[in-house]
């Protein structure tokens, strides 16, 4: 009988991605796309003040570029959730390319690291109608709330996300957006670029502006249309 393999011997075994290598739909021009990327287990948690600031300060040198705009993102503690606008299909990758590589050099740096921060590709979702649009823009600025609500099961405190590009937002319901949370600090200048397609920039306003207290993933209440 032949001897057996010493224990750790072949080839060593990778982590899967969590989305599969398949050719990508294509990306029609007028339709924002929702885009999300995540972190490997061993990066530390992403929601600091310290990496907050420095992609920020990243994002704002590349939020445009030909074909491709970050309108806006939030940055969670294992991945980041960003709204864009992309020509076409290449563009799309184009830029996440560059987003990504930004995102995961800013990562290192803060984190003081080495080596493959990305656990995955980025998962795209095309938002073609202004319901779907509308539902995106609350996911993405509130999905704190979110995480929030899912940790300590109830509902967060009304209080801007500093992670994100909500400052920017001026979609919020009835007030203006609430007071700033610990990453004030953070925010001195507009790191994401102006909404051009008119899903994103003006058709989602017809089904309702966003209110700060939702909680994405609820069931949210029957909205009047906007006039």
């Amino acid at each position: 009988m032949e001897n057996a393999p010493p224990s750790g011997a072949g080839r060593r075994r990778v982590r899967r991605s969590r989305v599969p290598h398949r050719t990508r739909e294509a990306i029609p021009r007028d339709c924002p796309v929702l885009v999300t990327l995540r972190v490997l287990d061993d990066v530390p948690p992403l929601r600091r003040a310290g990496f907050v600031r420095a992609f920020r300060e990243s994002l704002r040198r590349a939020a445009e570029r030909p074909g491709f705009r970050v309108v806006h993102y939030s940055v969670q503690d294992d991945h980041a959730h960003f709204l864009v606008e992309a020509d076409d299909k290449l563009c799309l990758a184009n830029g996440m390319k560059s987003l990504g590589a930004r995102f995961a050099r800013c990562v290192n740096r803060v984190c003081r690291r080495t080596g493959r921060v990305l656990a995955t590709r980025f998962h795209h979702v095309v938002k073609r109608t202004p319901t779907e649009v509308r539902n995106a823009l609350a996911y993405v600025l509130l999905n704190a709330r979110k995480h929030y609500r899912e940790r300590r099961g109830r509902k967060p405190p009304v209080v801007l996300d500093g992670a994100s590009s909500g400052l920017w937002f001026d979609g919020w319901e009835g007030r203006s957006p609430p007071r700033l949370g610990k990453y004030a600090d953070a925010f001195r200048r507009c790191e994401v670029a102006a909404a051009r397609t008119w899903l994103l920039e003006t058709g989602w306003r017809r089904i309702g502006l966003v209110d700060p207290s939702e909680v994405p993933g609820k069931c949210p209440r029957r909205r009047a249309r906007a006039a």
